[in-house]
């Protein structure tokens, strides 16, 4: 049967013998794959048009009707949708489908302004079961693991997303959520888990009070970690496998286009798999809006291919990465995301120098002395702006090496990042732990 016309449940849906793999999907021919999603893409075109007053206005003003885009090209014709337009027409202006005919609704975590909604249809919420299902596969999880779920449950769509995929894998939940971490690690000591979902952030938080405890993550069951919902850096995986003893997997989401799942790298580690026939994935330079070549930075701009309740059409994610559609050992022909390193909206610009916190991580993590945990103070001093980086050191390290700490941290981040900081050193535990997305920007500019 051709992509065009196969169904989706038909392209979905491979349980046999306990894996959740589909060839065909995701060895798909990348001609039979931009078939198909020219063809998801007309439907996600009409239904935002017929559906979405803001989508209908701006084609109209842009004077493209879904029936102009003949090819996937002329997706580029298509106006931007931008994370104010959810907070413009708050709670239910970009609903496709009536409030009646949700079976859920969540909201974003609000960690960069108000909390926006969104909503799923029984059929938004199977797709999006199947394609954690499908990420956690191709991260090495398999049907019967024991999952322990540490992201956050309720309106964040972490928690559920993740506990659904699992489920649908066929494996067993442990649904912990965020919090109570001394009971987490006596969980996963205790009932095997084989799988950690977490922040990256929230998992080094463990790590650090399991080895207060005595008690050694490595010597767990845990072989493999899906952590994701905020940046992390080479360096923070490193140290992430080196203290619990397992393979740390990127999985990439975001609310405003379904949740996590969107994106998962596979075993090989060399890449987020972007699963391109329900998502549509264009790097672009945030200023000029023109596509970058394969395999230089810009914005990742998402458009949906099946959502029914909410269909984004050019979403500005503002996160930054590369993208390249070489093959993957693996054998998945899926393009593949080459890590977020940042925000476009983090960026700062220091002395004239842009910088993303995460290039500033991937200095810290793994420097003698210091626990992989930062915060970024960012002040204007006169008409510049300065960073202070507030560092914490390792349980045991006198307080007399800190100025020698201090000057080693500012050394390394001038020679390799280019910027001039100030540091400070933190006693143990003062720098602030995250159950969630870790807070790494202090922004104490004024207000213009």
């Amino acid at each position: 049967m051709g992509a065009t016309t196969m169904t989706q449940t038909e392209i979905m849906k491979n349980t046999a013998s306990g894996h959740y793999f589909d060839a065909h999907a995701e060895t798909m021919p990348r001609e039979a794959l931009a078939a198909l999603q020219f063809e998801r893409l007309r439907k996600t075109l009409r239904n935002a048009y017929d559906n979405v007053a803001l989508h209908r206005k701006r084609l109209d003003d842009a004077g493209v009707a879904p029936e102009d885009v003949r090819t996937l090209d002329d997706l580029r014709r298509v106006p931007f949708t931008f994370k104010t337009d959810l907070r413009d027409h708050y709670p239910y202006g970009m609903f496709a489908r009536p409030v009646s005919g949700l079976a859920r609704l969540h909201a974003s975590s609000g960690t960069t302004g108000k909390a926006t909604i969104v909503g799923y249809t029984k059929t938004d919420l199977d797709n999006w079961a199947d394609l954690m299902a499908r990420s956690m596969h191709a991260a090495g999880a398999r049907a019967g693991d024991v999952i322990h779920n540490a992201y956050g449950y309720g309106l964040f769509t972490g928690g559920l997303g993740a506990h659904y995929g699992a489920e649908r894998l066929g494996a067993t939940v442990v649904p912990v959520s965020g919090g109570s971490t001394e009971r987490q690690i006596a969980l996963i000591m205790d009932l095997g888990a084989r799988v950690l979902c977490a922040t990256p952030s929230y998992t080094l938080a463990m790590a650090e009070v399991a080895e207060q405890l005595g008690v050694d993550l490595r010597r767990s069951a845990l072989k493999i970690g899906l952590f994701g919902a905020e940046p992390w850096s080479s360096a923070m995986r490193c140290e992430i496998e080196e203290r619990l003893g397992l393979k740390a997997i990127d999985v990439y989401g975001l609310s405003e286009i379904m949740g996590p799942g969107v994106a998962c790298e596979c075993t090989a580690q060399a890449g987020l798999h972007g699963w391109e026939d329900h998502f549509l994935f264009e790097v672009l330079d945030p200023e000029t809006q023109v596509p970058v070549p394969e395999g230089n930075a810009g914005e990742l701009v998402i458009t949906t291919l099946t959502k029914q309740a909410l269909p984004m059409l050019r979403y500005r994610t503002r996160d930054i990465t590369k993208i390249t559609t070489a093959p993957c050992e693996c054998g998945r022909t899926h393009l593949r995301i080459l890590r977020i390193t940042g925000r476009s909206d983090d960026l700062l610009i220091i002395r004239g120098v842009n910088v993303y916190p995460s290039q500033i991580e991937a200095v810290l993590v793994g420097r003698p002395m210091i626990a992989p945990h930062y915060q970024l103070v960012v002040e204007r001093h006169g008409a510049l702006d300065h960073v202070t980086i507030e560092v914490e050191a390792q349980v045991g390290v006198d307080s007399k090496a800190f100025p020698a700490i201090a000057r080693d941290v500012a050394h390394h981040v001038k020679s390799l990042v280019g910027i001039t900081t100030d540091v400070m050193v933190r006693l143990t535990g003062e720098i602030p732990r995250s159950q969630g997305k870790a807070v790494r920007v202090r922004d104490l500019r004024p207000k213009e």
